[in-house]
């Protein structure tokens, strides 16, 4: 069982920078050993995929070389370093932890979610 709790979430203008963390609660099984992704929802956007880490990276096309995923796994942290954002970032951002050994970008194969947090950028 593992709760996830997002932060770092805010207000930024086009071309700013915002740094994302995800907080995890893991027992039973090492936080190390969970894919971490981070996924994002528009308003009357289906939700999509952004990034996710084991121990190898995996970015969407649309933030490629402007998002870094990165992990603490000493501290239980995910972290989305954001730069260069633009207005179409603007979105929910999920933090999600999967089970399985081979990083996805679909939703479905992940088996656990945060609230979100809300990034908002000004043009």
């Amino acid at each position: 069982q593992v709760q996830l709790v997002e932060s770092g979430g805010g207000l930024v203008q086009a071309g700013g920078s915002l740094r994302l963390s995800c907080a995890a609660s893991a027992s039973g099984r090492a936080f190390s050993m969970y894919t971490m992704g981070w996924f994002r929802q528009a308003p009357g956007k289906e939700r999509e995929f952004v990034a996710a880490i084991r121990w190898n990276t995996y970015y969407a096309d649309s933030v490629k070389g402007r998002f870094t995923i990165s992990r603490d796994n000493a501290k239980n942290t995910v972290y989305l370093q954001m730069n260069s954002l633009k207005p179409q970032d603007t979105a929910v951002y999920y933090c999600a932890a999967d089970e399985g050994l081979v990083i996805s970008k679909s939703g479905n194969e992940y088996d656990y979610w945060g609230q979100g947090t809300q990034v908002t950028v000004s043009s």
